[in-house]
């Protein structure tokens, strides 16, 4: 099943630049294993934001929830999921 999942990263102010360059690089690395996986298809920046949209595949929403949970970022990330039905006219 596929979901377009939308998500701001709102981490704490007072985090540090060396503990924000580890997470950033733990989530890289993390993204990186779930594109391996085939659970991340595609991600995309939002322009002047800390946003992302991506495509995700999963087996249901309690799969989808476990690999977002697992990324580092994920106690500041504000997500919305949304899931996708295939149209009539993407079926050949």
């Amino acid at each position: 099943m596929e979901f377009l999942v939308r998500f701001e990263i709102n981490p704490p102010a007072e985090m540090s630049a060396d503990e924000r360059d580890n997470l950033r690089a733990r989530e890289r690395a993390r993204a990186m294993e779930l594109r391996a996986e085939g659970v991340l298809r595609k991600l995309w920046r939002v322009p002047g934001r800390l946003a992302v949209i991506g495509l995700w595949e999963a087996n249901d929403a309690t799969s989808l929830h476990d690999a977002l949970s697992s990324l580092p970022m994920f106690p500041w990330i504000d997500a919305v999921v949304e899931p996708l039905a295939t149209h009539p006219q993407e079926v050949v």
